[in-house]
């Protein structure tokens, strides 16, 4: 059943029934989703249980493991201290991390063996291909090469493997921002939980975020699932071993647990540009800035998964979308969805946002299984998004 929405009346009742439905035809075993604009929140609502093994009502307070919507927070902190003056955008990053200088290449590869070749890189990787994810990382489940490969004796390669490709000639989704993350450490000279805290978190009253959730909060943590039996199609069944409440080592891209409540403050935030209820995070201009294309001719392209934790990234339009600082771009119109130059991204539980601010409006949705871009979920997302839009006006 849903939660006493924020919303009432017919566009509540619209949103609903969309959420409802996916629970009942057991798409997902439960959602939360949230609308806001700038100045509150329209919409907000709960539906099903926690997870289908217990049966547990789902409440609006629910704690999700949020993964990869923790790289924009990351993301502004590392624009926070180019604000500052305290590091530039087209820097090398090996400026401030040694263990990147001497960057190779991969040339070739041998699935069958594991034989590779390496060259050093053209030219060393920005702080701004960092953040845009065109730095030439990959992860396992983006990369059959970075899933297969394993180095040899002496080698090591930080955040994960050789380089896919030089610098800023492609935009391939990767371990970037957990370099962004330790940009953060290193610069801030904090980690990332008491940086994010202090200079977001705290700022923007997001009480429920963090990298380790208290013991007093774990009742509110949704379980970690998967469809059975690493298929697409199966029924959601409970990951065993659950992951701990605790992360020894945070990372810029992923790791954070939140609720609705408290990304729809952060949203907010963006719509507002940089300020909420008095308290600014980033100057309006690095938000604009933030917002546009920065990997120029290059684009987003669909990718293939190497692993089933994840699909085939389907919700990307493939070579059209743009990245900016952190965020993907859509560059398109779909008739019904939200605006051309509006932010997003997900994380791999199946966990999504979008920002317009043309229609100054944002969702968040949130569900916690694998594999990524499962094809139910997705279709919730976009039934979600669309009623957003038929109903909700600025």
């Amino acid at each position: 059943m849903a939660a006493a929405g924020v919303a009432v009346g017919p566009a509540a009742a619209a949103i609903e029934a969309i959420l409802r439905s996916a629970v009942e035809r057991k798409d997902v075993p439960g959602v939360i989703a949230l609308v806001v604009n700038r100045d509150r929140v329209l919409y907000q609502g709960a539906f099903g249980v926690t997870d289908l093994a217990s049966g547990r009502e789902l409440k609006p307070d629910a704690l999700y493991r949020i993964a990869s919507m923790t790289k924009p927070f990351t993301s502004v902190a590392l624009m926070q201290l180019v604000e500052q003056g305290k590091i530039g955008l087209d820097d090398p990053a090996e400026k401030y991390l040694p263990e990147l200088a001497n960057a190779k290449v991969i040339e070739s590869f041998d699935p069958k063996t594991g034989d590779y070749k390496v060259r050093p890189v053209k030219c060393a990787p920005t702080v701004r291909q960092f953040l845009t994810h065109t730095s030439g990382l990959a992860y396992p489940f983006t990369s059959a090469i970075w899933r297969d490969f394993k180095p040899r004796a002496g080698e090591s390669y930080p955040f994960g493997g050789p380089l896919l490709f030089d610098p800023g000639t492609r935009w391939h989704y990767s371990t970037s921002t957990d370099v962004c993350g330790r940009l953060v450490e290193v610069v801030s000279g904090q980690k990332l939980e008491d940086y994010f805290r202090q200079h977001i978190f705290a700022p923007l009253k997001m009480d429920d975020t963090s990298y380790n959730v208290p013991e007093s909060k774990a009742s509110r943590l949704v379980p970690a699932q998967q469809r059975a039996g690493d298929s697409m199609t199966g029924g959601i069944v409970l990951q065993s071993p659950q992951p701990g409440l605790a992360i020894a080592n945070p990372i810029g891209g992923g790791g954070l647990a939140s609720t609705a409540s408290d990304y729809g403050r952060f949203v907010r935030m963006w719509l507002n540009g940089g300020a909420l209820d008095g308290a600014r995070v980033l100057k309006a201009e690095t938000v604009a800035l933030m917002g546009q294309n920065h990997i120029g001719a290059v684009s987003v392209p669909a990718l293939k998964s190497a692993l089933p934790r994840s699909a085939d990234f389907t919700f990307i339009a493939d070579g059209r979308d743009k990245w900016g600082l952190g965020y993907l771009i859509t560059t398109d119109q779909v008739p019904g969805k939200r605006s051309p130059g509006s932010l997003s991204w997900g994380g791999i539980n199946n966990t999504f946002f979008w920002i317009d601010p043309a229609r100054g409006i944002a969702g968040v949705i949130l569900m916690q299984y694998l594999p990524f871009a499962d094809a139910r979920a997705l279709a919730t997302y976009d039934a979600f998004e669309r009623a957003v839009y038929q109903v909700v006006t600025r």
